[in-house]
């Protein structure tokens, strides 16, 4: 299986402990049901472009938040790095999108 955005956030979530396992990933980072990680896994489905877009922001400002701490500050720099692999996923879903309006 293709490591994903969403997977490595999840792995690095449940790392520190705040996450549990990937149900309560789905909800509570993702504002999804329980089984929306478990599902796009088991369908072979891409993530939404929309739930990307949400969780970029949210990583973005928590990673905002503990950069300006001493004790966080690492894992703030990762949450950002991550935020700004969201923003290339959905950079390069909206190229191919409109690039294929052009074909059309």
């Amino acid at each position: 299986m293709q490591k994903t955005v969403l997977n490595e956030v999840f792995e690095l979530l449940q790392q520190i402990g705040a996450v549990s396992s990937e149900s309560e990933f789905s909800k509570d980072w993702l504002c999804r049901s329980e089984c929306y990680m478990r599902t796009l896994r088991f369908k072979r489905v891409k993530r939404s472009v929309g739930i990307l877009a949400i969780y970029a922001s949210k990583l973005q400002h928590y990673g905002r938040c503990m950069t300006a701490t001493e004790q966080h500050t690492q894992l703030g720099k990762r949450f950002i790095e991550l935020s700004e692999q969201c923003y290339k996923h959905i950079n390069s879903d909206a190229v191919g999108w409109w690039k294929e309006e052009i074909r059309v």
